[in-house]
């Protein structure tokens, strides 16, 4: 059983940051597209950003400018960078893992850690 290991969130101001972290297994991190997804109250789980095992990046609109995903593979960790934290980002954070075979997807999810933004 893959497990994925989420930190870092917690209560921010308006304008703070946060770091995340998200670590898991070797072969994982080595071969699989990792990605941030986030869930506020009463909504649907959102898509933030995701990085290729090769490094590249890609952001949801809403983060796009203030947030960056980034990686380390031989730490098998994976961060996702907040900074100008708004109220409306508040949600739990879940970290993902996919990998897409021809006719099929192999795909992990963490158990999420909460980031509340308010003063």
């Amino acid at each position: 059983q893959v497990q994925l290991m989420e930190s870092g969130g917690g209560l921010v101001q308006p304008g703070g940051s946060l770091r995340l972290s998200c670590a898991g297994p070797t072969h994982i991190f080595r071969s699989y597209v990792i990605g941030w997804y986030r869930q506020g109250p009463g909504k649907l789980r959102d898509w933030v950003a995701s990085i290729t095992s090769g490094g590249l990046t890609d952001y949801a609109d809403s983060v796009k400018g203030r947030f960056t995903i980034s990686r380390n593979n031989a730490n098998r960790t994976v961060y996702l960078q907040m900074n100008s934290l708004r109220p409306e980002d508040t949600a739990v954070y879940y970290c993902n893992a996919k990998f897409l075979f021809p006719s099929d997807v192999d795909e992990y999810w963490g158990k999420g850690t909460l980031v509340t933004v308010s003063s």
